[in-house]
């Protein structure tokens, strides 16, 4: 995957030699937008009108900055190196395949384990599978969710001086892992009405974005260490968990306080009666 990424930035330096800023415009040069409009200026095609129109899906509503974008050189040179790049992406790209071909027929004896994940909203089959190369199946290796955490690299630093807890980093842990858990999670961010994204964007607001992706992180780790544990499907708490829990938080601190100045406190839930 790595030389595939690789390749691509080549073909996008050739590109902009020839003043062609496809990048600037389409996010996934390899795309099928990105990848007809490449294979056409191979052809000989260097009008940017007649480029510009092979753009589909959202793409299509950028087609002003797609003509400009467009609008370049392309000589004999140019094409010779593109075609060398991009037929070594296609040959990687077949190579992946057949990789992951193979792969799936030995993942048979783990498909609990990937249903599992996948039952988690933003947990894809390949993310899953990945995850289960870097963590197993059995969960008995680890003391507790906490160890867990700290072996994988996500746990909070704990960092204290005075009597105060203080910001500290995490520990290295297992690297391939971590961006797994991050790719999960920004997945997750775009999704709505589910307890994790409504973590997410609870903690974007105060820490900001990369601290939250790394604080939910280690949530969707604990979640995926007691469902494999458990052996259970993944139930989710719903986008106003939090908002509930910070009722429930109100309530008992006050209860605390009144209890602290002498009162016997008895709660009772105040149930709204129509006229």
């Amino acid at each position: 995957m790595q030389q595939r990424a690789d390749e691509i930035n080549r073909l996008q330096k050739v590109l902009e030699t020839a003043n062609i800023k496809l990048t600037s415009v389409a996010s996934d040069v390899m795309g099928k937008s990105g990848r007809d409009m490449v294979e056409a200026l191979l052809a000989g095609v260097s009008d940017a009108d007649t480029l510009a129109e092979l753009a589909r899906g959202r793409l299509r509503a950028k087609l002003p900055q797609l003509r400009e974008a467009l609008d370049g050189r392309v000589d004999a040179t140019h094409r010779l190196l593109l075609r060398h790049i991009l037929d070594h992406i296609t040959y990687l790209e077949g190579e992946v395949e057949k990789l992951f071909t193979e792969i799936e027929t030995l993942l048979d004896p783990y498909e609990r384990q990937i249903t599992v994940l996948t039952s988690i909203l933003g947990v894809g089959r390949t993310s899953a599978v990945a995850i289960l190369g870097e963590i197993g199946t059995d969960m008995r290796r680890f003391r507790s969710h906490k160890h867990f955490a700290s072996w994988a690299g996500v746990a909070p630093g704990n960092k204290q001086s005075g009597g105060k807890r203080l910001k500290a980093p995490t520990n290295k842990g297992n690297r391939h892992l971590r961006a797994m858990l991050a790719e999960c999670v920004w997945v997750i961010s775009h999704t709505k009405e589910n307890y994790l994204s409504a973590q997410y964007h609870r903690l974007a607001r105060r820490i900001g974005k990369k601290r939250a992706i790394v604080a939910v992180s280690h949530s969707l780790l604990i979640i995926i260490y007691h469902l494999l544990r458990d052996d259970q499907e993944y139930h989710d708490l719903g986008p106003h968990f939090f908002e509930t829990l910070d009722t429930t938080r109100q309530r008992d601190t006050a209860i605390r306080r009144l209890q602290a100045l002498g009162y016997q406190v008895t709660v009772q839930e105040i149930t709204e009666v129509s006229a």
